[in-house]
């Protein structure tokens, strides 16, 4: 079974406060994604913070690792290779990359991403055609994942030049829109 990696550890500068901490409708960002990784079928959970890592720290569920980038402000390449790091420890052979502020994705799109799960399969959703989140990356990734890992890039740029990426259309399941600012946050609200 594929591990899930939330990647939550920014300051939310747009947003005026850490996404993990934002609320929608009464439910908090940060534990929204991580139910959405679990009932997608990943398992073990592993959660990276940074910015309020201790009010953040609160909200994390019984059974999910909580690993703290103390280098968060270099971006979400520091993010991703605090996790990539912990999960080095575990027995996955793959995880699935998730962002703590993309609420219209849900369990639906985690579970057609795994159902190509595998220790060499390198792939991401895709919005009618267009490369999205989340990503999933087989374990004999993880070491180049890491290696290239910089600034707010991420894994952009080791996804953009591998020849074996797989694109999973998920399209006809989810909104793939982030939530960087109150406003863009409002478009999720229930009414």
């Amino acid at each position: 079974m594929p591990a899930g990696l939330l990647l939550a550890a920014g300051a939310g500068r747009r947003m005026g406060r850490p996404k993990a901490l934002v609320e929608l409708d009464g439910q908090p960002l940060l534990v929204r994604a991580l139910d959405v990784l679990r009932g997608g079928g990943c398992d073990p959970l592993i959660v990276v913070l940074g910015a309020a890592a201790p009010r953040a720290r609160e909200l994390v569920p019984p059974g999910v690792r909580v690993v703290v980038a103390d280098d968060w402000a270099e971006g979400m390449g520091a993010s991703l290779r605090a996790g990539l790091d912990a999960l080095a420890a575990t027995s996955a052979g793959s995880a699935v990359v998730q962002l703590v502020d993309l609420p219209g994705i849900g369990p639906d799109v985690i579970g057609r991403l795994i159902a190509t799960a595998g220790p060499t399969v390198l792939a991401r959703a895709a919005y009618q055609g267009v490369p999205g989140h989340p990503v999933l990356l087989g374990r004999s990734h993880w070491p180049a994942v890491r290696d290239s890992a910089r600034g707010d890039a991420g894994a952009r740029g080791y996804l953009a030049d591998h020849p074996t990426l797989k694109l999973v259309e998920c399209g006809d399941l989810a909104n793939p829109d982030d939530v960087d600012t109150p406003t863009a946050l409002r478009a999720f609200q229930n009414p």
